[in-house]
């Protein structure tokens, strides 16, 4: 349980890590509060745990039983007549019940918020969050209208170095310089309230001989605020149906071809991705037995390429069963059965053969390079020794 959590937090912490960095850019480019960025990634752990969970599941396994093989107490449990499927049976449980978990997530929780962080994204570009005003920039504000500020202090509330300018359907113009200036609520939600100190307004239009110029010390411009377009309904995009949803999409005669494909494409990929969590106990057991007395851990690193590279597989699959090149189901089950057989094959060798490796070509190639690799840095080690003048270490040293 350990490696299994540890593992778990370590890859969804990794994941979210990368995400952040990229969220925090958005954010300030758009000018939205911090707060947006910890609700956004909330709404992207379920997608990172749909993936997490089977690689700590993996490797939650394969390191207990790779501690009891190199300990050599798993020799005393075969010795004393039990089993790898007996060993496998709290393994099986523990996969069972995060199967039901990883179902619920993909099933159920992650179309909703991977919806609700598409909301929060399209909230952000629409200024939902406020009005969108860069510092030493011209900010176009609503319909011809142009604000620049120099300077802010005080989270936004003492302004200075403004310049305003604003042109009406008629074709009058009003443009403004100011000292300093503040944003000031209104009545009226749709309308905020813009106050200069210490300015000159100057006044066109058309009929005027010449523009009219007025010093002031306090003048307001109303601003209308830009109306905000509502979100999208939610399925959008595939991923955001509820799996009964993609059933009903996927029923449905009179929904277009291509969406049908595609719920059906997407439904099946996230059946397909549960169910291999239940092989994933016996493809660890074939992973987690090194050779005779040998500590190597490239069962560790083999059996997460192994999921990821089955994870991509899938995606691919998703893509063309849902362009109707291939029929969805044939899309997504036939690689899960070629990944079964493989891993039914290994649990054969390991559990079946006597002294079985079935990763054993790939142990003696790993072995054979490694001896290489230190020879190599031997012989440049004593060639920059010799280069320099100093007696290469006796075999003593």
């Amino acid at each position: 349980m350990l490696p299994l959590l540890a593992t778990l937090a370590i890859a969804a912490s990794l994941l979210l890590l990368e995400k952040m960095l990229n969220l925090f850019d958005f954010v300030a480019a758009e000018g939205g509060p911090v707060s947006v960025v910890w609700r956004m990634l909330a709404n992207l752990v379920p997608e990172y745990l749909s993936l997490g969970i089977p690689i700590g599941l993996l490797l939650g396994i394969l390191l207990a039983f790779r501690r009891l093989a190199t300990s050599s107490e798993l020799d005393i449990f075969r010795a004393v007549g039990m089993s790898y499927f007996r060993l496998l049976r709290v393994p099986f449980m523990l996969a069972i019940a995060l199967a039901a978990v990883n179902f619920a997530i993909v099933g159920f929780i992650q179309p909703s918020s991977r919806y609700l962080y598409e909301e929060l994204r399209f909230e952000l570009r629409s200024g939902a969050f406020g009005a969108k005003v860069r510092v030493g920039e011209f900010n176009n504000v609503g319909k011809n209208l142009t604000i620049r500020i120099d300077e802010s202090r005080n989270n936004g509330n003492a302004l200075s170095g403004l310049f305003v300018f604003a042109q009406s359907k008629s074709g009058q113009t009003i443009a403004v310089t100011a000292e300093q200036g503040q944003f000031l609520r209104t009545d009226d939600p749709d309308t905020i309230l813009l106050r200069l100190k210490k300015g000159t307004l100057v006044h066109d239009a058309p009929n005027y001989t010449s523009p009219r110029v007025l010093s002031f010390t306090s003048h307001d411009i109303p601003i209308p605020l830009p109306k905000i377009e509502n979100f999208r309904t939610r399925g959008g995009k595939d991923r955001e149906y509820l799996i009964t949803e993609l059933v009903q999409i996927g029923l449905d005669a009179q929904k277009p071809a291509l969406d049908r494909n595609r719920a059906w494409a997407n439904f099946h990929f996230r059946l397909a991705e549960v169910a291999m969590m239940l092989l994933l106990p016996l493809l660890a057991l074939a992973l987690a037995i090194p050779p005779k007395r040998s500590t190597s851990a490239l069962g560790v690193f083999l059996s997460i390429v192994m999921v990821v590279t089955y994870h991509k597989i899938n995606e691919y699959a998703e893509g063309v069963g849902g362009m109707g090149i291939v029929d969805p189901f044939i899309a997504l089950w036939v690689p899960f059965l070629l990944f079964a057989a493989l891993i039914l094959w290994m649990y054969h060798i390991i559990a079946h053969v006597p002294g079985g490796q079935p990763i054993g070509a790939l142990e003696v190639f790993a072995t054979k390079s490694g001896k290489w690799v230190k020879r190599i840095f031997r012989f440049g080690r004593k060639s920059r020794l010799a280069t320099i003048g100093m007696p290469a270490p006796s075999a003593e040293t």
